[in-house]
């Protein structure tokens, strides 16, 4: 049977393991394929720079436009990244008839409907498995074997870097700040973590999430999104006081009429299983009308976890090729005709339970003044914790309410904030507790 050719575009970290598993499990590749998938060609402004890989003489150039331009390539895999010239090769592939495999999620979050759109006018696939979860096959969950499902909620642990900076903070108690410093020493952060810490790398993998569970189009723009700054050890250790557990979520709901979709830190109860998942590991769980709750777990990210999803995207996509049967499997889930704008649910209107901490001066009537508030707003207080003072200035005041509006907590914060009792920015914290808070 004819080999199934495989173009590289980027050889970077992630390429490299690609390059790897390729190269080195072709035998194993092959037998469970039916016919060798052959890594032809690879294309990188750096050939020079040792990759830990031994490429076949003739297979690692520097023109990248030469590979989606290759008649024989089958299959072209993007690994460069970004929103410029990997659209535009991937653009290229298409027109070429070419399939693509990519796990660019930021690209894929933002001109993810358009690249839906020409690959099913070209009648190729495009596969995207490592853009979301690394070696988690939450992609092929949603996309085939859940098709049956009304698909709840999804919440999420999607970014290594945040996970492991408030697991840091969790178990040693150290600031934010130097819990970064040792993610970036360790390579778990790049040296500006924007797209991490503040939320922005997950928002991308949850407009790919609701699309695909939801048949409504991506839509980043419509994603609420906090990052984890803001979390001290303190509010960790009110948190495990109260029987929860920090961590930035991708949540996603279907709410009917609007999908819930938001991504911020979040405290969930200390025997939820994702309260669990520490360090740089990610988990999705997942609650559908079929099969109730389920949860997938492992490497977000990293060389050979997010190679592994890759390699299993050639594969399908071999596998298609080799049946003559491409476009077998929607883009995302939903056949074209059926994906549709579905409105993403307004921040404020989103009913949660809360936690408040404040900054307060320690003095007679602090309390009965912030509750004042919160009651006219209709805002009810369900647990109530101050320190004591231990040393001159604010002590904290930690409140968690019953269910409340968040267009009614925001204001009733603003109001409070104004109090000359107050010395700085109250701290939010959403509650997911299905059980409620008593």
């Amino acid at each position: 049977m004819k080999p199934i050719q495989v173009g590289l575009l980027g050889c970077g970290t992630v390429g490299a393991g690609v390059a790897k598993l390729l190269i080195e499990s072709r035998d194993r590749i092959a037998a469970r394929l039916g016919t060798p998938l052959n890594l032809k060609t690879v294309a990188d402004v750096d050939t020079t720079t040792d990759r830990g890989v031994r490429f076949p003489d003739g297979v690692f150039i520097n023109d990248a436009w030469q590979v989606v331009a290759d008649p024989d390539v089958d299959i072209v895999v993007e690994m460069i990244g970004g929103l410029g010239i990997a659209r535009d090769l991937i653009l290229k592939a298409f027109e070429n008839g070419k399939h693509v495999v990519t796990a660019n999620k930021a690209l894929l979050a933002t001109h993810g409907n358009q690249l839906r759109r020409i690959a099913a006018e070209k009648g190729v696939d495009l596969a995207f498995e490592a853009a979301v979860g690394g070696c988690m096959p939450v992609i092929k969950s949603i996309r085939e074997s859940l098709v049956g499902n009304r698909i709840l909620a999804m919440t999420g642990i999607l970014n290594g870097t945040c996970n492991y900076i408030l697991s840091k903070i969790t178990a040693e108690g150290v600031a934010y700040e130097t819990a970064l410093a040792e993610a970036q020493a360790n390579g778990y952060a790049e040296a500006d973590p924007t797209l991490d810490v503040e939320g922005i790398d997950t928002a991308h993998k949850l407009a790919m999430l609701t699309a695909l569970a939801y048949g409504m189009e991506i839509n980043l723009d419509d994603i609420y999104v906090e990052g984890i700054s803001r979390i001290t050890p303190m509010d960790i250790d009110f948190a495990r006081q109260f029987g929860y557990t920090i961590k930035l979520l991708a949540i996603g709901k279907d709410r009917g009429d609007a999908i819930e979709a938001r991504v911020h830190p979040t405290m969930i109860p200390n025997d939820h299983p994702l309260s669990h998942v520490r360090g740089t590991l990610n988990a999705v769980s997942i609650s559908a009308d079929a099969v109730d709750e389920m949860m997938l777990i492992g490497h977000g990210a990293g060389k050979m976890p997010t190679a592994s999803a890759v390699v299993g995207d050639l594969v399908d996509l071999a596998r298609n090729l080799i049946m003559g049967a491409a476009c077998r499997v929607p883009i995302l889930s939903y056949q074209p005709d059926q994906i549709r704008p579905i409105p993403v649910l307004a921040m404020d209107e989103l009913i949660s339970h809360y936690y408040i901490r404040f900054s307060a001066l320690d003095r007679p009537g602090v309390l009965s003044r912030i509750s004042g508030i919160l009651g006219e707003l209709g805002i009810s207080i369900a647990s109530v914790h101050q320190k004591g003072r231990t040393s001159a200035g604010p002590v904290p005041v930690v409140m968690l309410t019953h269910e409340a509006r968040e267009a009614a907590v925001k204001t009733a914060l603003a109001r409070i904030e104004e109090l000359d009792i107050i010395s700085e920015a109250p701290v939010l914290i959403r509650i997911e507790d299905e059980n409620g808070i008593e």
